[in-house]
């Protein structure tokens, strides 16, 4: 008799569908029959297989048809269902098996899904590991492992980084941090704790960027002073050492023909190009010898605004030729540059010019140079003179001779393959090509592309230009080159030395700038715009110049105008063209502009018309002293001259209906004038102080009365008259003083 199988049910409540399998276990796995519940088939048609919940093989696992009905397409399957019970019991039972084998090789093999594990399966059901299987061992120690390799380099990544700071002599905090990559904040705090209150952009000296570096954990290195890596280009010598051309100076009092002479020299004609025939800046030459020698000639002023500029010709040059008039003999400028030859300790040659005059005294000049050491060789002395003629071209060669002379006694030589170093002569703005500047080299090769520092200023050479205005690629020592290239003016009297890169001629400009003391003084002045000395009124005045060398002397002329009232401020010393800022800074202070041999763009002058702004343009230098002397003279109070006329007593007081009290007074001294001025005196203190209104003799009224006669005087705005005051007379002139 067959044993009745047991029927259970898989539904989807899960914890009931274990329940079940459990029980199936007791009875043995061959034994149990399962059946899922699912809807009613109704119909035929196409079935997705995870809706229906048949599940089927694919065409290709059948090995028989039982089922003529089927159509595969896609995982999907065209059924007829079963027609009785037992087909279907036994078709269940044959895919329960099926799948059971196949999910457990799968599981011994070690390739169960993570999905599949997820889910409920037959194979899981009849299993006892229904439960995640856990790691294993060795993945649990590789895991670890890792954990710590990971937490050992976060270690390492937050530990400190100890940085080599380099440290200038000023450094700004912003920039101090960045070269620690700290936090420019974290900089401000820490100062702030010390009690220092500092910006961002506020400069430090060295000991304290050092003091910070350490606090915060770097290392500091001291950087080597600008001056230093400079003077070590200084004194890089080259082994081969060339003769050079000399380098004359041509100093001498106002008209007495040093750029005459200097234009007889080079066969042109520059002083009649010069306003008021006068030089106001600086020039320099090169002029050829019979012997294929070069002579490079430096010309200065001559006028006694242009102290500096000589001074620093002197300073630059290698021989000075004093230029002396024949008719006029020794004058305060020559004078002068003797003084500066002889700071400079330079030797003088003394050309003694306008020898074809009648009126020339040449022992008298000689005699009068013995006093400030000059002697000449046939009084025994050592000095050359030289009589010339600019005019007549007279002796020019043997003047030529004599500076030669000399420079072989000095023996001048420079290297022609060093870095170059030089001075600037002049400098100025030029509207299409910017700020030139016009160098002597003294000692090595300048190239076009070469980068340089010059002052507190530094650039790279665009363009070489020399004294013919022919284009160059490499200037030699000795010669005078205008260049550009500058990222800004520089001012006239700077070093000028090649560096060895762009980032060198940086580093060493920005040293230069915060401890150079010679700066322009422009953001000073400006800051000190609106401060006004005490107990004197003030003329603003801002100068605006074609070169530099006419500004800096326009500014020392008006620095040197003294007077205890009154006082000129210079707020604004600059070169270029009048510009808006320049009449708006004008407008704003009060300021008279002053344009120096420079006009203004055609905004700046339609603002000077809007704002009312008078512009005064001067081509000779004292012209504007003048003008500036007579502005600064309308600022004082004019003198007062009193004339006394007479004086009067008073006799009796009357008083008249239509012309008030009446002064019946009788004339002591002099005469009483009417509408001028009067004075009240009593007990010999000035009451008041008017003007006499009218004059009454016999009833008539006058215009004046004599000594020793009576009359009745009405003064203006005053009655109170009394007995024995005395009115006196006067006339007030007002006398227009000046500087």
């Amino acid at each position: 008799m067959e044993k009745k199988k047991t029927k259970l049910t898989l539904s989807i409540n899960t914890k009931k569908s274990i329940e079940n399998i459990n029980l199936a276990k007791t009875q043995g796995k061959n034994s149990v029959v399962i059946e899922k519940k699912t809807n009613k088939f109704q119909g035929k048609g196409f079935f997705d297989k995870k809706k229906t919940g048949y599940t089927f093989e694919k065409k290709d696992k059948f090995k028989s048809n039982k089922f003529p009905g089927q159509r595969f397409r896609n995982n999907q399957v065209k059924i007829t269902p079963p027609s009785n019970d037992y087909e279907k019991r036994k078709l269940a039972e044959q895919r329960a098996t099926k799948r059971l084998k196949e999910e457990t090789a799968k599981e011994f093999k070690g390739k169960t899904s993570k999905k599949r594990e997820q889910k409920l399966t037959v194979s899981r059901a009849l299993s006892d590991k229904i439960e995640t299987r856990a790691r294993s061992l060795a993945s649990l120690k590789r895991a670890k492992l890792k954990e710590n390799r990971s937490k050992e380099e976060l270690k390492e990544n937050l530990k400190p980084v100890k940085r080599d700071v380099n440290i200038p002599e000023a450094i700004t905090v912003r920039e101090l941090a960045n070269r620690m990559a700290e936090q420019s904040s974290s900089v401000i705090k820490h100062l702030f704790s010390m009690g220092v209150n500092v910006t961002i952009n506020q400069t430090l000296a060295a000991d304290t960027a050092e003091y910070l570096v350490k606090e915060f954990g770097h290392n500091p290195i001291r950087e080597t002073k600008a001056e230093e890596i400079i003077q070590k280009i200084k004194d890089s010598r080259a082994e081969n050492l060339k003769n050079r051309p000399p380098i004359v100076t041509v100093m001498g009092h106002v008209d007495h023909g040093k750029t005459s002479l200097l234009d007889s020299l080079r066969d042109t004609n520059v002083v009649s190009g010069e306003h008021g025939g006068i030089t106001q800046h600086i020039g320099a030459y090169q002029v050829k010898t019979g012997g294929n020698k070069i002579i490079t000639f430096i010309d200065t002023p001559g006028h006694a605004a242009f102290t500096e500029m000589r001074a620093r010709g002197s300073k630059i040059t290698d021989i000075v030729v004093l230029v002396v008039a024949a008719d006029d003999g020794i004058k305060p400028q020559t004078v002068e540059a003797i003084k500066h030859a002889k700071a400079a300790k330079v030797p003088i040659i003394v050309a003694i010019n306008k020898c074809d005059l009648p009126e020339k005294n040449i022992s008298k000049i000689k005699n009068e140079m013995m006093q400030y050491e000059l002697i000449a060789e046939d009084l025994s002395g050592d000095t050359l003179f030289v009589e010339v003629s600019a005019l007549k071209k007279m002796n020019l060669n043997k003047l030529k001779e004599s500076i030669l002379l000399q420079s072989e006694i000095l023996d001048l030589k420079a290297s022609y393959s060093d870095k170059a170093r030089g001075v600037v002569i002049e400098s100025k703005i030029d509207k299409g090509k910017g700020p030139v500047s016009t160098i002597l080299i003294s000692n090595g090769k300048l190239r076009t592309g070469d980068y340089f520092i010059c002052g507190d200023t530094w650039g790279k050479i665009r363009a070489m230009i020399n004294y013919e205005g022919k284009m160059l690629n490499e200037a030699l020592p000795s010669m005078p080159v205008e260049i550009l290239g500058m990222n800004s003016s520089a001012y006239a009297g700077a070093e000028f030395t090649v560096t060895n890169d762009e980032n060198e001629a940086k580093e060493l400009t920005e040293f230069r700038k915060n401890n150079t003391a010679q700066n322009k003084n422009l953001t000073k002045e400006k800051t000190t715009l609106f401060e006004n000395a005490k107990g004197k009124d003030e003329l603003n005045i801002i100068i605006k110049s074609d070169v530099q060398g006419s500004s800096e002397a326009l500014k020392m002329a008006i620095n040197k105008i003294e007077h205890s009232e009154v006082e000129a401020k210079i707020i604004l010393s600059d070169i270029g063209m009048i510009n808006e800022t320049d009449v708006s800074l004008a407008k704003a202070s009060n300021a008279v502009l002053i344009g120096f041999n420079i006009k203004p763009n055609r905004e700046a002058k339609k603002l000077a018309e809007e704002q009312k702004i008078d512009i005064r343009y001067f081509n000779i230098i004292y012209e504007a002293i003048d003008h500036v002397e007579k502005s600064l003279s309308g600022l004082l109070e004019p003198d007062v001259k009193e004339t006394v006329l007479g004086s009067a007593e008073i006799q009796k007081v009357f008083k008249v209906s239509t012309a008030g009290k009446i002064a019946g007074s009788k004339v002591t001294s002099g005469e009483i004038k009417s509408k001028s001025k009067a004075r009240i005196i009593r007990d010999g203190v000035v009451v008041f102080t008017g003007e006499i209104n009218s004059i009454f003799r016999e009833k008539d009224q006058v215009k004046e009365v004599g000594a020793g006669l009576e009359c009745g005087i009405s003064i203006k705005d005053f009655i109170d008259f009394k007995e024995k005051d005395v009115i006196e007379s006067y006339l007030s002139e007002e006398i227009q003083r000046s500087i």
